[in-house]
């Protein structure tokens, strides 16, 4: 055997790359939060856990990275090898007829993180695995059959974890966070690897579908003559054309895989007919000119709504407007008001729309243009869902005019990806909810930063209507330059006043001054003390050092007389039993306290602490007094090891990584700003905030209009007569009405889910006041908000005030589900309303 036998290919030796990046990144936030969670935890057990796995996967990160290199490429040559050699094939754990308890523990956990990470990377995944069919000739696009799959991941992750922990409880807590870390990171991973992927001019595969038949036997849907697995075509760059001429690779819809197009016939320089949608179409023996002339329809009429004014019309004013939902060729009979709910029937939970929707003024023409019962339903559901967009109180009425030029392309994607009704992390969903959450940030869009925010929304939803609009990844770039965008703006805001400068500031010397504390433990471990002068002179002093050599310098004369305090203090409580060694430390005295208490003012020290200090240190003092003498050269080398100990370098902020996290006492962070600077960055204090009886969450109140569901409300409840809807052949997930859990609007998990630019609502001085996050700072140490329209008044809150104010719920979300979930909620409302029975859903023969 040749080693090159074994080599993998370069694009897939890439891709293992970037994987190996991926989780070396994730195990430094590991290794981060686990300090963090040490730090907030409120039993000793639960601390010493989380500072053992924190010491384990520091210790030995080079040992886990190596592991899991090693059983990741273990796995990856098993996958991709042995199609280009036949040789020996290792045993599977699985072929065991007996397996050892650590080799189940192992099954489960590691199963356990590969499906988390699977449920974040769902499309991400089926993208890779295109990909990866064509660089094996696995011939198709098999999920299952992905070198770098998720279940792989978890394997090669969890035996990492077994190398570098022996305990049960720290590799279960290990196994966990690294679950969620990886989670969050691989969809980014999967999307560099797909970059990868194209760099090296690797084509995808078409992914293998399996369908069912459509509702009704009468009439061809075009699902029922679909064979249940139609067999993938590899596709070339020429086998897409767009309809401005450019190649599009990987064009995909729900029904087949990718094809080469028929010519483009029409004069409308919109009508493209995806090579995907023909080839299933075809395929189902539905004619191709359906498709055409529906996507022809829909760019038509977007480029219409997209005239000024061209949406802004009253809706009672357009032709068509309210359409009855048995009109339409072919279409489906149902029950009266279902697919009109912006009219009489619908009309109790609407208040108005604030702009046309397109897509009831239009449904004759889009009913007539689409082929299939199922396309009927989607059009009339994803029609009801933008009567209660259109409507909902919490979006402004300038956003909800720019989400309204967005119906017809989100009308196409809902119609070629039947995951927009059951993800909620699907591209179209996230963009529409993250711009409606954003605009409820701003009190007005003719100046400052709403009218910014309201321009780039503009030309962010232009460039969606004039583009490929059924392409995914359209939806995220555009996403991801929203976020961009934000980010910058709320650094700006913070910047203009001088918050950020002086946040950015305080957090480096915290960092500096852990690190000089950890610096100073360390090297007075050996030197003999009281515990409670050694935790001062290592805790407190050093916050006093930091200060000196970065306010006046190294050789300044303040650093140089902290140093000696250092150094004088710990000889202080030495024995000295000699005459000569007495009269040295009275004459030393008076200096030394003058000094000391120079210091402890200068850092702010509480005056509590410091008289309990002095009444430790006296006492020590005079028991100095009387104990045997130290001889002359243990004294001499005591001093120079000291005074090597405090002229060491302080560390610079230079040497630190931002993300490092800090940790202090209560109240120290808030001491180390003078008044000047907490009024510059509106540094909230504990005494501006009432923290007696409780708050009550109500979020029927003004914070959640009166129409949204909230999470025990009986409409969370799927109503039973809703069931003859699942029987229409479209998969929409009912949950998906409820609020998402892994979103908090209030209580202590909000911290974590903060989101900068969204809007939030603070208790202060026994007022609800809406209030804006525009900066986080590196370490999260320090959030800033702002409030009020011209004059903007800045409130800055530490790590541990916000932590606080979660936890007393005197902070919530103004919204306490997404615009599409509020707007799903009450869709169902309105049909469970309507008791709709179930002899009344029913399809023409």
């Amino acid at each position: 055997m040749n080693a090159s036998d074994l080599r993998l290919p370069p694009a897939l030796d890439a891709a293992t790359s970037q994987v190996k990046a991926t989780v070396q990144a994730v195990a430094e936030r590991v290794a981060s939060a686990l300090g963090n969670q040490a730090q907030a935890a409120t039993r000793n057990s639960e601390r010493d856990l989380f500072l053992a796995a924190q010491i384990d996967l520091r210790r030995k990160m080079n040992t886990f990275l190596l592991v899991f290199g090693k059983e990741l490429l273990d796995k990856v040559q098993s996958d991709a090898v042995p199609r280009r050699h036949s040789g020996p094939k290792a045993t599977d754990w699985q072929s065991l007829t007996l397996v050892e308890d650590h080799e189940v523990e192992e099954r489960m956990f590691s199963g356990r993180i590969g499906q988390q990470i699977a449920h974040a990377c769902e499309w991400e995944l089926r993208e890779v695995a295109a990909y990866m069919g064509g660089l094996l000739n696995l011939g198709r696009a098999e999920e299952d059959r992905n070198p770098l799959r998720a279940d792989v991941l978890g394997t090669a992750l969890y035996r990492a974890i077994e190398a570098i922990s022996d305990e049960s409880d720290s590799r279960k807590l290990l196994a966990r966070e690294f679950a969620q870390a990886m989670a969050a990171a691989m969809p980014q991973c999967y999307v560099a690897i797909v970059h990868l992927m194209q760099h090296h001019r690797v084509q995808p595969v078409g992914l293998t579908v399996k369908t069912v038949a459509g509702p009704g036997h009468g009439a061809n849907t075009g699902y029922e003559s679909m064979r249940d697995e139609m067999s993938s075509v590899r596709t070339q760059p020429s086998d897409f054309a767009s309809s401005h001429g450019s190649s599009q690779a990987g064009r995909m819809t729900r029904a087949g895989a990718p094809t080469r197009p028929a010519p483009y016939t029409g004069s409308d320089p919109g009508a493209f007919i995806g090579g995907a949608a023909m080839a299933s179409r075809i395929a189902a023996g539905v004619s191709a000119e359906a498709e055409a002339q529906l996507m022809s329809l829909l760019r038509r009429l977007t480029f219409l709504a997209s005239r000024p004014g061209g949406i802004d019309i009253p809706l009672g004013t357009q032709p068509g407007a309210f359409a009855t939902s048995s009109g339409g060729q072919g279409g489906i009979t149902l029950p009266a008001g279902i697919g009109a709910m912006g009219g009489a029937a619908g009309g109790a939970g609407l208040s108005g729309l604030m702009a046309v929707n397109l897509i009831r003024a239009h449904r004759d023409e889009l009913m007539q243009v689409s082929s299939g019962k199922l396309d009927h339903m989607v059009i009339d559901v994803v029609g009801s869902l933008f009567d209660q967009i259109l409507s909902d109180p919490k979006v402004p009425p300038q956003m909800a005019r720019q989400i309204a030029r967005l119906q017809l392309p989100v009308l196409r994607v809902a119609l070629v990806d039947a995951t927009f009704f059951s993800s909620r992390r699907h591209p179209v969903r996230r963009f529409v909810n993250r711009i409606a959450s954003l605009a409820c940030a701003f009190d007005e869009f003719d100046e400052g930063p709403g009218k910014e925010f309201l321009d780039r929304i503009k030309s962010l939803v232009q460039g969606i209507v004039e583009g490929d609009f059924d392409q995914l990844d359209l939806y995220s770039a555009k996403l991801t330059e929203l976020e961009t965008f934000i980010a910058g703006q709320g650094q700006e805001t913070v910047k203009s006043s001088g918050a950020a400068t002086v946040l950015e500031s305080k957090e480096s010397e915290l960092r500096v001054q852990q690190r000089y504390m950890m610096q100073l433990q360390s090297a007075l471990s050996g030197v003999a003390m009281p515990d409670y002068l050694r935790d001062f002179v290592s805790q407190v002093w050093s916050q006093a050092l930091v200060f000196a050599v970065r306010r006046d310098g190294v050789d300044s004369d303040r650093a140089r007389r902290y140093r000696a305090v250092g150094r004088d203090l710990v000889m202080s409580v030495q024995p000295k039993g000699s005459p000569v060694m007495r009269k040295r430390f009275l004459m030393q005295l008076p200096t030394l306290m003058k000094d000391l208490n120079e210091g402890m003012k200068v850092i702010g020290w509480p005056e509590a602490a410091q008289k309990a200090f002095f009444a430790q240190l006296l006492p020590s003092h005079a028991e100095s007094l009387k104990a045997p003498p130290m001889s002359e050269l243990d004294h001499n080398l005591l001093v120079k090891e000291l005074d090597g100990v405090f002229t060491a370098r302080i560390p610079g902020a230079h040497e630190i990584s931002s993300s490092e996290p800090v940790s202090a006492e209560p109240g120290e962070i808030e001491q180390r700003f003078s008044a000047a600077e907490a009024q510059q960055v509106g540094l909230l204090d504990e005494s501006a905030v009432d923290w007696s009886g409780n708050v009550d969450i109500d979020l029927s109140g003004d914070a959640v209009d009166a129409g949204d569901t909230v999470p025990g409300d009986s409409a969370d409840t799927v109503p039973s007569d809703l069931a003859p809807l699942s029987g229409l052949g479209i998969d929409i997930n009912l949950d998906l009405a409820t609020p998402d859990p892994s979103e908090p609007s209030h209580g202590p998990q909000l911290m974590e889910h903060l989101r900068v630019g969204f809007a939030y609502q603070m208790l202060l001085k026994d007022q609800w006041q809406k209030v804006r996050l525009n900066y986080v700072s590196p370490g999260r140490n320090f959030f800033v908000f702002t409030r009020g329209r011209k004059h903007q008044e800045t409130i800055s809150l530490t790590a541990r005030m916000l932590a606080r104010m979660c936890e007393s719920n005197r902070l919530r979300a103004v919204e306490h589900a997404y615009l599409m979930e509020r707007a799903t909620a009450r869709a169902r409302r309105q049909l469970a309303a309507l008791k709709v029975p179930s002899k009344a859903v029913a399809t023409k023969h």
